[in-house]
């Protein structure tokens, strides 16, 4: 069947979809699922589209030899166990990990699965023709061979403490060497049947596909766990928006899954008191913090403002002073910019790194409770007061008076207000400034507005580990990647922080492979940024999604696909 023709079929769906300018058939069929994704799938390859929309679409064909589980712990897939030194997997030198295949695997056409499609996988997206958006994943790979059928090694290009990257996770599965064979390098992006419809291992295929619109989707006959998945048929629709996809699960019960649900948290928890579905949140690493300018951001420095400066002599006036950051750390209430602004999407944290548990230091913890009073009585005890009673505690005869800056968005502007007012109970003057999005997280060298650039004394803004494993997330405080001009401002140390002992615990993790150890030295590295005051972290961000209550055994994932069990999913009674 060719998918890409818009059969009777289709528009009879699309007919049936469209009520009141969204909706879908209505979620009460009970060997259907009606997924929203209000941003619609473009292609089901996820090797050519770094989109979210369509690895999800593809997640449901298209398997890896390992996912991520919802605690950020690897979970063999397609593969027998997960490589290790202990169990030989991992060689001693780290520069190999051999994969071994399950059993009697076959591919949706009933044919096996093999290492040569493994082999194929790696070299469809890295040749340099074809485009491929998860060309990272194969970062310092030298070699992909197939020892056997079910046997594959993987060798670095040098030791690598963690090789968990390539053919792990959503966004690097395998595909099949037979259907993509002519489809390497610049064909990539004419295959067509090949991008809408993948021959997958998963537990459904694509019965039709209509670009920027819907997929459907039927079950894989030759899925390996028997008696799944329960549903019969998969409908993906896109289009929309977050809040007509979340009253479509919550309020309207027209269908079973809406993602990504951006909306106000009053609003959000008022639909889901209809009774008819369930908000979940899905945590990762995404840490909303504010950056602490390590440096002097005075205009009057001319091309020194911002500078970082080997001996230390541009650094902040005051930011850098233990009782100064500490104090304006103590003086905000997390608590109530989680509650009033993220609702389920957010909790409070100390951490710049908050998952997986495993990582995660429980040495900050004080900061979850606010402490005015204790704030104010720790600067006086410095001996940092206001002197001349306008308000404004001075530090070494320089009013405390500082630029706060972060993008244009309506909950960081809250939030801005909020710390505006703590900051200015404990004598701290506070000036707001909000620059549009494109501007400030843009990259432009000629722009004073970038995040990068960082003239000012405190930027909000969230980032976060691409993965579980946090070694090059935390190397981007060392002091080689400090931003400033001679990298045109694109070094990802923002705050230009430089410690040795930090540097070293970089160093000490990619010298690491034991996972235990990798973690204790991640936590090191937190407590380091939290307690030098390089970041004060303010929010750990979730990603928001809804199901039907009449869907069963959803775990919602942020590490990996979310819909990464699907096919453990059930309609109840």
């Amino acid at each position: 069947m060719k998918r890409s023709v818009i059969k009777m079929t289709s528009l009879l769906l699309v007919f049936l979809m469209v009520t009141g300018g969204l909706g879908i058939v209505s979620a009460q069929a009970d060997d259907t699922l009606n997924i929203l994704f209000w941003q619609a799938a473009s292609n089901v390859n996820p090797y050519l589209s770094g989109g979210t929309k369509e690895l999800e679409a593809a997640a449901l064909v298209l398997e890896p030899l390992a996912r991520i589980d919802p605690d950020g712990v690897l979970t063999p897939f397609l593969a027998a166990d997960i490589p290790t030194v202990a169990n030989g997997g991992v060689s001693e030198d780290l520069t190999t990990i051999t994969w071994t295949l399950q059993e009697g695997l076959l591919w949706s056409d009933g044919t096996p699965v093999t290492s040569a499609d493994v082999v194929f996988t790696y070299e469809y997206c890295t040749n340099e023709e074809t485009g491929c958006a998860q060309l990272t994943f194969f970062d310092g790979v030298a070699s992909v061979e197939a020892m056997d059928d079910l046997t594959i090694v993987i060798t670095f290009d040098g030791p690598k403490p963690y090789p968990y990257g390539p053919f792990v996770s959503f966004q690097s599965p395998i595909i099949q060497a037979a259907q993509f064979a002519d489809c390497i390098g610049a064909n990539a992006q004419n295959c067509t049947d090949q991008n809408f419809g993948p021959i997958g291992t998963g537990p459904y295929v694509v019965d039709e596909f209509l670009a920027n619109d819907v997929v459907t989707y039927t079950v894989n006959e030759n899925y390996r766990v028997e008696g799944q998945p329960y549903f019969s048929r998969v409908v993906f629709k896109g289009g929309g928006d977050a809040e007509s996809a979340a009253r479509a699960v919550l309020e309207t019960g027209e269908a079973d899954y809406a993602w990504n649900l951006q909306i106000a948290p009053d609003v959000l928890l008022e639909m889901e008191s209809a009774g008819l579905g369930t908000v979940i949140v899905g945590f990762a690493t995404n840490v909303e913090r504010l950056m602490m300018n390590q440096t002097n951001p005075d205009p009057a420095l001319g091309d020194a403002r911002s500078v970082w400066a080997e001996d230390g002599s541009n650094g902040h006036p005051f930011l850098n002073d233990p009782v100064v950051y500490q104090a304006m750390s103590m003086a905000i209430d997390r608590n109530i910019i989680a509650e009033q602004l993220y609702g389920a999407g957010g909790i409070a944290t100390c951490n710049v790194l908050p998952g997986p548990p495993a990582y995660a230091s429980s040495n900050n913890d004080s900061c979850l409770t606010q402490d005015i009073d204790g704030a104010n009585a720790m600067l006086d005890e410095a001996g940092i007061v206001d002197s001349d009673g306008d308000g404004i505690r001075e530090y070494d005869g320089i009013p405390m008076s500082i630029l706060y800056q972060t993008s244009t968005n309506a909950v960081r502007q809250n939030t801005q207000a909020l710390i505006k007012q703590w900051w200015e109970e404990i004598g701290i003057e506070v000036e707001l400034r909000n620059i549009d999005a494109a501007v400030f997280f843009g990259g432009d060298p000629a722009s004073p507005d970038t995040y990068g650039k960082f003239y000012a004394d405190i930027e909000m803004y969230t980032n976060g580990s691409s993965g579980p494993d946090p070694e090059t997330y935390m190397a981007a405080w060392t002091c080689s990647s400090v931003s400033g001009p001679d990298n045109n401002w694109l070094g990802n140390n923002v705050p230009r922080y430089c410690n040795p002992e930090y540097d070293a615990l970089v160093q000490a993790m990619s010298d690491t492979a034991d996972l235990d150890e990798r973690a204790s030295l991640a936590i090191q590295m937190n407590d380091l940024l939290v307690q030098d005051g390089v970041m004060i972290p303010l929010i750990y961000r979730g990603s928001v999604s809804a199901h039907s209550n009449t869907v069963e055994g959803v775990q919602m994932n942020a590490w990996d696909a979310e819909l990464w069990n699907v096919a453990e999913w059930v309609r109840s009674e």
